[in-house]
């Protein structure tokens, strides 16, 4: 049996994104394809529906001490939250992962596994101290690069020597879209005979949960649908890479032509307090929802009440929420910066910036039920084509490549 230590830096429930969600399904079509899994976290907590694998808890830290204690400013807000943790040695991200460094080189004394598969530069350099100390096989993930993160700005020049040192370091680079390749190859050099993409898949509590919708939850949208509103939606975290302050002006040139649209906006960060004042400013603001950050039942009725879903990212390595959208049966609007644009087709797109294309291929969605209908329908054979199965595959084949190179 192939043992793997995969570090990774969340998992469900205690999952800020979808790096957490990918991890999870990878690991689980791993295991069920015989392989051992250690996975080694951050923080302590519960996970439910992990038993086919064995996480590791690397600090005492409660989850949402993973960046560093400054994850609150407030002290009572601190003692209120995680009264039982004091860890003066763990207040900045940096601390945080020192302690997770540690921690690998002491797991590695009992736990022998075959290849080290890191998640992110959160990992990595823990990947590369287990595979000099060790001489095993490291495989760096990118589900996103510092670029990506800071909307194809410089970003944070510690980061960048971070994750430029791990893939380096690597053995193997699996990225999740050809764009991550080519953001990997041309930012840090890296040759690109040395990366595998392999596209993320739909998260299976989707395809697997029993689901139903709760009309309660969002009767105020559902009315407004009922009397002839187009309801398009935008999930995420709300930050400079999604860029939202775009499709905020699409929807401004949107709503002129069409006052029946009503945008909701689910999801939060640091871009939320200036994205209400646009709204705002822009006197769009009766025709803009903000739900804040969901997940769960209330996710899923957003993606169910939404007749078209808008990822606006600026650069987005592959973009799981688009797959969730569509099985809920939204018709798709996608930047060509985003990785997911690779594997769905029928869908329309446009850059990110421009935002008079987005707000015309909306109206032209909105007013054309058979065009929604057809994207709508037809994109759900698309996104079936890729499957968490295929991915564990791959990665097995990667794996044993890297053990036979060693």
């Amino acid at each position: 049996m192939m043992k793997i230590l995969m570090l990774g830096w969340e998992l469900p429930p205690h999952n800020s994104g979808g790096l957490g969600v990918a991890c999870l399904n990878m690991a689980h079509a791993l295991s069920d394809q015989g392989v051992d899994i250690d996975f080694v976290i951050p923080y302590t907590a519960e996970h439910p529906h992990t038993d086919f694998m064995n996480v590791v808890p690397a600090t005492p830290l409660d989850p949402i001490y993973r960046y560093g204690g400054g994850a609150y400013t407030n002290l009572d807000i601190e003692k209120k939250q995680i009264p039982s943790i004091d860890h003066p040695d763990m207040l900045s991200i940096r601390d945080v992962q020192k302690s997770y460094q540690e921690f690998v080189k002491k797991h590695m004394m009992d736990f022998k596994p075959d290849v080290v598969h890191a998640h992110d530069w959160l990992t990595y350099e823990a990947g590369a101290l287990a595979k000099k100390n060790f001489g095993v096989p490291l495989v760096a993930h990118v589900h996103a690069t510092e670029y990506d993160r800071a909307g194809m700005h410089e970003g944070n020049p510690l980061i960048h020597e971070i994750e430029k040192e791990g893939l380096m370091l690597a053995d193997r680079i699996i990225a999740v879209s050809e764009s991550t390749k080519r953001i990997i190859h041309e930012k840090y050099h890296i040759p690109l005979k040395k990366i595998d993409v392999v596209y993320n898949s739909l998260d299976e509590e989707f395809l697997t949960e029993e689901y139903h919708y709760d009309d309660t939850l969002y009767k105020y949208i559902g009315e407004l649908k009922k009397s002839g509103y187009t309801v398009v939606s935008t999930v995420g975290r709300f930050t400079i890479q999604k860029g939202l302050e775009f499709f905020m002006g699409a929807a401004k040139k949107a709503i002129e032509k069409n006052p029946k649209l009503l945008f909701v906006f689910a999801g939060d960060g640091e871009e939320r307090n200036h994205l209400i004042s646009e709204a705002a400013t822009l006197g769009i603001s009766k025709n803009i929802v903000f739900t804040g950050f969901i997940r769960g039942q209330k996710l899923r009725d957003v993606y169910s009440l939404s007749d078209i879903f808008v990822m606006s990212s600026v650069s987005e390595p592959f973009g799981l929420t688009a797959l969730e959208a569509a099985h809920h049966g939204d018709a798709l609007i996608l930047t060509n910066q985003s990785g997911v644009s690779e594997v769905v087709w029928s869908c329309l797109k446009y850059d990110f910036w421009d935002e008079y294309k987005l707000a015309d291929e909306i109206l032209s969605i909105a007013s054309n039920p058979a065009l929604m209908k057809s994207l709508k329908e037809n994109v759900q054979h698309e996104y079936h084509q890729i499957s968490w199965d295929k991915v564990a595959k791959k990665c097995q084949k990667i794996y044993n490549n890297v053990k036979r190179k060693r």
